[in-house]
């Protein structure tokens, strides 16, 4: 009796446990993460006020990247056949003459409209005011009169402001354009050895960091190229789609809202609907409210075959987020950076989850 006392374990009372161990695994499991998320938040933080900085950089950079991904393919059977350098120049000044052609043809078509489509919204507006007037919103002539009335007078008594939000926008198109220089001049540099310039920056790393690194990369890149290219594809046939119906609907400046349709399809979820109530407000004014709801009709149908067909078909090569995750990306790149926050934000969050899922996995062939 004596022995088995001996040899059992001696009781801890409550109060010697330590401090540790009166907390629950739980909360200790959750402080662990909490602070680790916070030092991430920092770095995010940072990261987009550096970018923000440098946001002509950054935006060119990204442009460029986008050129690789689309071009680099194309660039690689050329170079089957010619050499490297002209291949590269054949693809990327080749491409760079197709978007000059296609925005000429554009805005020929524009400028040959813009007398016509002025008298068109003089006599649509007439169309709409005479439509509010009667049931059921039976809107007071006075109100509308007095609208105009506002308007005119806002835009007299602020014309040196406007004058000088015009003089701004002419700085701004200068960065853009200089912007646009740097894209091309990373581009060709890019897609011509892209992945030498990789490795370069790989060999510059610590040996045990090198092997996560390209691993990080090689996940990081598929994930942006498909992205890019399904983006791409998804933005061409919602624009081909708008634009047939547009042209059928004898709807004024139909080429340049299918240009818009595609370039608002870049924005998920909110930039295609916006691009067609555009065209639906240019429908009622040059072609009445039945153009106008048939095209409206037209904003639901396009909706329903983009997120239905379109990306689920397309974007199986790159990784697929869901729709809640793509709405929260979107409202907060545009929140941090407008517009082309917006743009980028869905592209950076994949590529990020990407990057996550493939450091997780380890290296090929780990159990």
């Amino acid at each position: 009796m004596s022995v088995a006392r001996s040899r059992a374990a001696p009781a801890v009372p409550a109060a010697g446990r330590g401090e540790g161990e009166r907390v629950h695994s739980g909360l200790r499991l959750a402080a662990a993460y909490a602070w680790r998320l916070l030092v991430i938040g920092a770095l995010v933080y940072v990261a987009f006020m550096v970018l923000g900085r440098f946001q002509l950089v950054a935006v060119a950079v990204f442009l460029a990247l986008v050129a690789t991904a689309l071009l680099r393919p194309l660039t690689d059977l050329l170079a089957r056949v010619l050499p490297r350098p002209l291949a590269v120049v054949l693809a990327v000044f080749g491409s760079l003459l197709v978007v000059l052609g296609l925005l000429a043809l554009v805005g020929n078509a524009a400028a040959g409209e813009a007398g016509k489509l002025a008298g068109d919204f003089r006599g649509g507006i007439s169309r709409i005011e005479r439509w509010l007037e009667g049931p059921p919103f039976n809107v007071r002539r006075g109100t509308l009169s007095g609208l105009h009335d506002k308007i005119s007078t806002f835009l007299s008594t602020h014309r040196s402001t406007l004058i000088s939000s015009a003089l701004s926008g002419a700085n701004r198109a200068v960065e853009v354009l200089t912007g646009a220089f740097l894209a091309l001049f990373c581009s060709i540099f890019f897609v011509h050895s892209g992945d030498r310039m990789w490795r370069w920056f790989n060999d510059q790393l610590p040996e045990t960091a090198r092997a996560p690194w390209d691993r990080a990369s090689r996940a990081a890149w598929h994930t942006f190229a498909g992205y890019t290219r399904g983006i791409i594809i998804v933005a061409a046939s919602n624009a081909v789609l708008v634009g047939i119906a547009l042209l059928l609907l004898r709807v004024p400046l139909a080429l340049p809202l299918t240009l818009l349709v595609f370039f608002a399809t870049f924005v998920p979820l909110i930039g295609s609907p916006i691009a067609l109530a555009v065209a639906t407000v240019v429908a009622l004014a040059g072609r009445g409210p039945v153009i106008a709801a048939v095209v409206l009709a037209l904003i639901v149908v396009v909706g329903q075959f983009e997120g239905h067909v379109l990306h689920p078909l397309v974007m199986s090569w790159a990784v697929r987020l869901h729709p809640v995750a793509v709405a929260i990306s979107v409202i907060a790149g545009s929140i941090v950076a407008g517009v082309i926050g917006a743009v980028v934000s869905v592209p950076v969050v994949s590529v990020a989850w990407s990057v996550t899922r493939a450091l997780r996995a380890g290296p090929p062939g780990q159990a």
